[in-house]
């Protein structure tokens, strides 16, 4: 019998984007590369959950790409997957505000 368990992170996002990535809309996350997400990789499951709520939503990483900084990868993903309400300056602020 082979173990099948799949691996599931959980992360906080704010309100406006969890809504997003729950009906579909959002389809890539950025994340910086802490030491507890180096290991991320496709396949995983990542469950995000808006703080102090018991919602969550629960996607499938297809996959895991580094970029040199958020300019780059609003270029190589295209901003409207990365926010679809927000032009590519907007997202620009909004990422280095968090």
């Amino acid at each position: 019998m082979t173990n099948t368990t799949v691996r599931v992170r959980e992360l906080n996002l704010y309100r406006q984007y969890f809504d997003l990535v729950a009906a579909g809309t959002k389809t890539i996350e950025v994340r910086v590369k802490y030491p507890h997400l180096a290991d991320l990789a496709a396949g995983e499951t990542i469950r995000f959950r808006i703080t102090g709520t018991d919602e969550t939503c629960d996607v499938k990483v297809k996959r895991v790409t580094e970029y040199s900084d958020f300019e780059a990868l609003l270029d190589g993903e295209g901003p409207a997957n990365v926010n679809p309400t927000a032009t590519r300056e907007q997202q620009l602020t909004n990422v280095r505000a968090i």
